[in-house]
């Protein structure tokens, strides 16, 4: 069936800067998936909203589990105020929720923001809980978005996505693979916080900064950066191997700023090395690619060979909203979404709870 799709898409991600929804169309061509982003938008977490979801993982379960309907609730909301514009109603939300735990050695992996109450609340179909399926045949359960770079940037060599979590997808003997590099925003944000800032402005401050040497070896020696992929990163890992070494650098947040750019710039450009050492095009998106000293320490460490673009402010700021919302569309055609080459899952995975009725 040669449908248009009208699919909202939502993302929560590690930085806590807000719910990014995008209302996005898609339809077929010749065989290729076409889409455009109609209406997009981030809407801020109020500071009781950021207070708990940062603290959500130490929540009793009886309270995260009423997190989880009050998010989804409040989710609900949010998309039926934002769909009142819209010139014909979506046909369902995809939403991937906000992840409050991600160990998938454990076969774990929780997003909250309950897809019942954000269906009743929006008046739409919902499909959610993208990850948990993968991770149950033994995957990581990411990156996901992959499939969207496959299918929708094909154009690129790499899709590098510059996020709490830097990660990237290429193809590699004809399969896609992806893996998360290394944390991006996650530490840069943390430092932030010491100087009563949400982040660091074209990367002003860091720029300001020097190197600390040991500070720069002691991350780039850490095990995970010499593990083979499919690996991921979550909060855990951030929390319990990168926080006890830059906290000990408190005193100096312009030194330890630059430092974590030049340690995050160099392990991206390490694993696209590693991957392509001839170099490529790679299409840069997500929020530290508005940082402008981050861009150009990226080049600097990846040489002549590599081209960074940066496409539409909107594609930056809201590919991973698009992304969820196409994952969303392939399940509901009961196509793959979920790529066992990325993954490192037993095999491909058509991913996603359904939750209402979606009309064909």
């Amino acid at each position: 069936m040669n449908k248009h799709w009208k699919i909202i898409g939502l993302m929560s991600g590690t930085s806590l800067d807000g719910l990014d929804v995008a209302c996005c169309n898609f339809w077929k061509e010749n065989g290729k998936w076409n889409f455009e982003i109609e209406k997009a938008e981030t809407i801020p977490y109020s500071e009781s909203w950021k207070n708990l979801l940062s603290e959500a993982k130490e929540l009793s379960g009886f309270k995260l589990a009423i997190a989880d309907v009050d998010l989804g609730k409040w989710m609900g909301q949010q998309v039926k105020a934002f769909s009142q514009s819209l010139a014909r109603q979506a046909d369902f939300v995809a939403s991937h929720g906000h992840t409050v735990f991600h160990q998938p050695n454990r076969g774990l992996t929780l997003q909250i923001g309950s897809a019942s109450h954000l269906s009743v609340e929006s008046g739409l179909p919902v499909i959610s809980d993208f990850r948990s399926m993968d991770v149950a045949k033994g995957g990581q359960g990411a990156p996901l978005v992959p499939i969207g770079d496959q299918l929708l940037f094909g154009e690129y060599d790499f899709c590098l996505n510059l996020g709490g979590i830097a990660n990237v997808s290429t193809e590699v003997n004809e399969q896609r693979i992806a893996y998360d590099l290394t944390p991006c925003n996650m530490g840069l944000n943390y430092v932030c916080s010491w100087i009563k800032k949400t982040y660091d402005e074209n990367g002003k401050i860091a720029k300001s900064g020097k190197l600390i040497k040991s500070l720069f070896e002691q991350l780039n020696n850490l095990p995970f950066y010499s593990q083979d992929y499919p690996k991921s990163l979550g909060s855990e890992w951030f929390e319990q191997q990168i926080l006890p070494l830059i906290e000990s650098y408190q005193k100096n947040p312009s030194d330890t700023l630059h430092t974590l750019v030049h340690h995050s710039a160099y392990q991206i450009a390490q694993g696209l090395l590693n991957l392509k050492a001839a170099g490529g095009k790679i299409l840069s998106t997500g929020g530290g690619t508005h940082n402008a000293f981050f861009i150009t320490t990226l080049q600097g460490y990846l040489g002549e060979n590599f081209t960074i673009e940066i496409p539409s402010a909107e594609i930056v700021d809201f590919k991973e909203a698009l992304v969820f919302a196409f994952l969303g569309l392939l399940r509901a055609e009961n196509q793959i979404n979920t790529l066992a080459s990325v993954t490192g899952a037993k095999n491909d995975s058509s991913s996603g709870q359904i939750c209402g009725n979606l009309l064909f």
